[in-house]
Parts: C-alpha cells; structure tokens; sequence
C-alpha cells in the first residue's frame, strides 16, 4: 500500500446524490470535477470511492510534475486534520 492508500484511507469526503430514473449520479464537492455514478445507490457509492481515489493520485501526479518542470524538491508528507 502507498502513501496516497494510506492517507485516502483516514479521510472522509462529503458527497452529494442525485437520484434520477436511471439511476444515482454522485458528486465530491471538495474536488471539482468528481463525478461518478451506479444504478443503485451502493453501486454509486462504491464508484466515488474509486474516483476519488483516481481523481487524488492524477492530482499528486500532476503537481510533482509542475514542481519537477519548476526544478523544486518535491517531497510528500502526511498531515493530520482534526475532527469538526
């Protein structure tokens, strides 16, 4: 498991359902453009887990890109946000 798994793993994302005749659209507002579905709501959920995850390691990946192109150090680290 790498880093990215474990920090996915302690956090928690609000998502928001939309249910429609064919089925549950699901959004994280908290990463713009995560978007997912499922005919049920379970399935949909299962599947913005799997998007968000997705959507977090593009991001890691495209952000020590830029930082490579910029010559910087990139170095990841895991922080703690407290509850509330």
């Amino acid at each position: 498991m790498g880093m990215l798994d474990r920090t996915i793993a302690a956090m928690k994302y609000r998502v928001l359902l939309i249910q429609s005749p064919e089925g549950f659209a699901v959004t994280c507002p908290a990463l713009p453009g995560c978007w997912s579905q499922g005919t049920t709501e379970a399935e949909a959920l299962v599947s913005i887990r799997e998007a968000i995850r997705e959507y977090l390691e593009v991001r890691e990946e495209v952000e020590r890109e830029e930082a490579a192109i910029e010559g910087a150090a990139v170095c990841v680290r895991e922080v703690e946000l407290a509850a509330g």
